[in-house]
């Protein structure tokens, strides 16, 4: 009958939209876990929307550092602003808030965005309250080496940067650097890390990422710094 392909048609129109709407869900989730991983561990079982709900005010500057109102953080594609002009783009800012004190911010949260050797890469960097001084990065990327570029996302290469500080002195911006070659200890220097051995050219990508947004953001920055 002429009438089936229409139905089908329309059940499949609605399983697509349903779809779509789950998969949407599961990125935000997956966004707000990553915004939180980066300023605590999150505990087993917890329920992380009820977390992020409590502890996290988001919130969108421009390149001068002041609030654009009317603007959801989670809303912003961080992809696309990436393609403006660095004084063109709108920056998303995630505040941790002190559990006991919600008035306090304990952190605060910085998406990042960039290319590696083959593709995007893209993360979240959180500083102390001090402004200046890692307290964790999430890195991703969407088609680095297996093994070699790939390992910006793991736990091992992403520890090297807590502690590390990316203003020397009150408002000069050096960032964080990723050095070539790996197996050097850079514990006494608060601008740079050990490589990744063979993925000098991603690690060159996060330099670079690092760099630009922590550029885009230095104004918001350095109003707030301590």
């Amino acid at each position: 009958s002429a009438i089936q392909p229409v139905g089908c048609a329309v059940v499949l129109a609605f399983a697509s939209i349903s779809l779509k709407d789950a998969q949407d869900a599961n990125v935000a989730l997956e966004q707000k876990g990553n915004i939180l991983s980066t300023v605590t561990q999150i505990p087993e079982g917890v329920d992380v929307q009820a977390m992020y709900a409590k502890r996290i005010k988001g919130f969108v500057v421009n390149y001068q550092g002041d609030v654009v109102p009317n603007i959801e953080p989670a809303k912003v594609n961080v992809e696309s602003e990436y393609k403006k002009k660095p004084e063109d783009r709108v920056l998303p800012v995630y505040e941790f808030m002190n559990e006991a004190d919600p008035t306090k911010v304990e952190a605060v949260v910085l998406p990042v965005y960039g290319y590696g050797l083959w593709n995007n890469i893209s993360g979240f960097v959180a500083l102390e309250s001090d402004f200046n001084t890692v307290r964790g990065v999430k890195f991703a990327h969407k088609g680095e080496t297996p093994g070699l570029g790939a390992r910006i996302e793991t736990d091992e290469i992403q520890k090297r940067y807590i502690g590390k500080r990316i203003f020397d002195g009150s408002s000069t911006l050096v960032s964080i650097m990723m050095m070539k070659g790996e197996g050097l200890n850079y514990a006494d220097d608060h601008h740079k890390v050990d490589g990744m051995s063979g993925a000098s050219l991603t690690g060159k990508g996060v330099n670079n990422m690092l760099k630009d947004y922590f550029s885009c953001y230095k104004t918001y920055l350095t109003k707030n710094i301590q």
